[in-house]
């Protein structure tokens, strides 16, 4: 990035600051503060800081118009020490990341930065069911990264006092590590008979039963001959069980409905833990394992500018979730309404405030906020108006 360039960018987040009013997070004169200048061939982030060294934070920003501001989701004594031990650690929020270019199936190198943050707000449902069901979890809030994808804040009471192993808890469930099906079952006695049952009221266990009831139901459904070629297909069942397997279903679908794992010999079974691998693999939530272990991780402040797009960090209410659009709805104000020149040094389709339009090299009269957009992007250089 060249020094106009780089220049043009602060005095314009500069702009932004002057009239924004950030809210801060709870408890923020006990949480450290960092920030990362524009300053040339340098990402290194200033921290060790506390609010109170800042002064009053729209000030700071001002001044200051930092590329990216972050503070911590651990609360200290003293947060302004300058080692971890001196700080004094008593708790954090729950972190959790989603980070677009991370994502399972997705290439940065042929996706589109569009089509990723699309990617990344589905993978941002899935988490979020975790949250909301599997957890319970309260006190949350969701952010666009004003990157490359998505945060969750969660600060309830329970969690802030977890420490990374605890955490680590947390985020093997999400991406079912280590988990099987054997985790799941429950014994319980039916008339001097023992059955296997698959918990079925929540969390994986309901995922994996959804699963069996959905192929149940499809097998139903289906011919005999369709039905069994269909079973026959899960690695481990044959003909014979296929056959067993069949009649259950046509004989007894309420004992599978109910979750019991002996109705039809071990066959229902073997379809339980093939359905229960398919269920881990795909509706686990790819979260950045790092971020929500680390009890002492910098998160970026909400209603701040990311250096890198220009975008805004933007707190989401869930029911605006659906309909949000990145690269439509985190787009300052401040930056509509007016013209710039800019030089393209690197071409290629664009999609950016609701238009998609391919983007030659060379100097370019643009509105700024695309401006803006493509200069933090590295992919063009502010010229002389």
């Amino acid at each position: 990035m060249e020094d106009r360039t780089r220049t043009y960018l602060k005095g314009r987040f500069g702009d932004y600051y002057a009239r924004a009013r950030m809210d801060t997070p709870p408890a923020a004169n006990r949480r450290e503060w960092g920030h990362i200048p524009w300053s040339a061939g340098s990402t290194t982030m200033v921290r060790h800081q506390s609010l109170l060294e800042l002064g009053t934070l729209d000030d700071f920003l001002h001044r200051t118009a930092p590329k990216h501001i972050y503070f911590s989701a651990a609360r200290f004594n003293d947060p302004g020490a300058t080692t971890m031990d001196q700080k004094d650690w008593q708790s954090a929020d729950l972190i959790f990341d989603l980070d677009a270019d991370h994502l399972p199936g997705v290439n940065p190198d042929t996706t589109s930065y569009a089509d990723m943050l699309t990617a990344c707000k589905t993978e941002l449902q899935t988490l979020l069911e975790f949250i909301d069901d599997d957890f319970n979890f309260d006190e949350t809030q969701v952010v666009f990264s004003g990157g490359r994808g998505y945060h969750v804040h969660v600060r309830d009471e329970q969690v802030r006092s977890l420490d990374s192993a605890a955490r680590r808890e947390i985020v093997d469930y999400i991406r079912a590590i280590d988990l099987n099906i054997e985790t799941l079952i429950e014994t319980q006695s039916n008339h001097g008979t023992t059955q296997r049952i698959l918990k079925h009221r929540g969390g994986w266990g309901q995922r994996i039963h959804k699963r069996l009831v959905e192929l149940i139901e499809t097998l139903q459904a289906s011919d005999d001959t369709e039905a069994l070629e269909r079973l026959q297909s899960f690695e481990g069942i044959g003909t014979g069980r296929a056959e067993t397997i069949l009649g259950q279903i046509q004989n007894n679908p309420e004992a599978i409905h109910a979750g019991n794992l002996e109705a039809g010999g071990a066959g229902i079974r073997i379809l339980a833990d093939a359905l229960a691998q398919t269920a881990f693999e795909a509706e686990t939530a790819p979260i950045d394992e790092p971020v929500t272990t680390d009890t002492n991780r910098l998160i970026r402040l909400p209603g701040s500018l990311h250096g890198g797009s220009g975008l805004l960090v933007t707190p989401l209410d869930r029911e605006e979730i659906p309909s949000f659009h990145p690269l439509e709805h985190a787009i300052a104000d401040r930056f509509r309404g007016r013209d710039i020149q800019i030089r393209i040094t690197d071409s290629g389709v664009t999609t950016f405030d609701g238009e998609t339009f391919d983007i030659t090299e060379g100097n370019k009269t643009v509105e700024e906020c695309l401006g803006i957009f493509l200069m933090a992007r590295g992919r063009a250089e502010k010229v002389t108006e």
